[in-house]
């Protein structure tokens, strides 16, 4: 056969296989995609998964599910994840636990954040606020702080968890203020809150949601709010940065990550698919009651946030000394 001949043929057959494999990623998605949730089903993940997954689905006209694989303190789903194919037909959940405070508490991990993981965008955020039992003799943060360095280790916070943000802001808090307190760790939310209000523990950082009807019925107090601003569904509750603490802001953040290797195209009409999402006045006002606050970040801005936020907790972690052995 003439060389020329060849080489046209040769040619043709790339030309060929590149217009297939177009065709193919522009039919993306041709099936139903799933969201993983490395938490209990009713939570604040949960929430935005499930409102990601009902949006997600109408704009890709497919199935969009929610599946939930939680465990210690999120890694077991994180871990799972990881080991999927990044084909876009499986996203995750990333929250400060999985993706920015483990990697510093567990000693052994069975994931890389910066390795396993694609980021497509950070959508939102919950600030806490500082919880305390109706008894103590504490009104607002600086109370508290004078209270705590009276006598070190004597007042005792609650938390979700051994490495849980709720135990990191508490640590954060001991390493701006100098105050020592007595951590105690809960199996999740509803115990910790549970043990406020029998007055088992003195205080606890936990998501305002979640208290305003104790604090509404007299059975506990909250003395401030780890945020910016002072929290929609609470807006009596002072800041700490109002209360004399400056910089100070805790709780938990929401966003979207996909196994690392995602095609371009893919990666592409993900993160506008969650632009789209993120901006929704529907997003807001579905994230409100539950004291959840839209934030927005695309690919490359929460990638930068992530290796800000690693670096925040893996120096606080460090300071206090937070390991966990598994």
């Amino acid at each position: 056969m003439h060389k020329d001949a060849v080489k046209t043929i040769v040619v043709t057959a790339f030309l060929l296989l590149a217009v297939l494999v177009s065709a193919a990623r522009a039919e993306y998605p041709d099936h139903g995609i799933k969201i993983f949730v490395a938490w209990p089903p009713g939570g604040s993940t949960d929430i935005v998964a499930r409102f990601v997954a009902e949006q997600l689905s109408t704009a890709l006209k497919q199935p969009v599910v929610v599946e939930n694989r939680p465990g210690a303190n999120g890694n077991i789903g994180a871990e799972m994840f990881a080991r999927l194919p990044a084909d876009g037909y499986s996203l995750m959940i990333a929250t400060a636990e999985t993706h920015a405070i483990n990697p510093h508490v567990y000693t052994k991990l069975g994931y890389d954040v910066t390795r396993d993981f694609e980021p497509i965008a950070l959508l939102a955020q919950v600030d806490f606020v500082l919880i305390a039992r109706t008894g103590l003799a504490a009104n607002n943060v600086q109370e508290f702080i004078h209270l705590a360095k009276a006598s070190p280790g004597g007042i005792k916070v609650g938390s979700y968890g051994l490495g849980s943000t709720s135990h990191l802001a508490l640590a954060a808090l001991e390493e701006k203020t100098g105050a020592s307190f007595l951590h105690i760790p809960y199996r999740g939310l509803t115990p910790a809150v549970n043990a406020i209000m029998t007055g088992e523990i003195d205080a606890a950082f936990v998501s305002p949601n979640s208290v305003l009807g104790i604090e509404k019925s007299g059975q506990a107090k909250i003395l401030g709010a780890a945020s910016l601003q002072r929290p929609a569904v609470a807006p009596n509750v002072p800041t700490f940065a109002e209360q004399g603490i400056a910089d100070f802001v805790n709780g938990n953040w929401y966003g979207i990550v996909a196994p690392h290797g995602l095609p371009t195209e893919i990666k592409e009409r993900l993160e506008n698919e969650m632009r789209n999402i993120a901006g929704s006045e529907l997003f807001a006002q579905r994230l409100g009651p539950a004291a959840i606050e839209v934030r927005y970040l695309d690919a490359a801005q929460f990638s930068e946030f992530l290796r800000s936020e690693n670096e925040r907790w893996g120096k606080i972690v460090e300071a206090r000394k937070i390991k966990v052995e598994q």
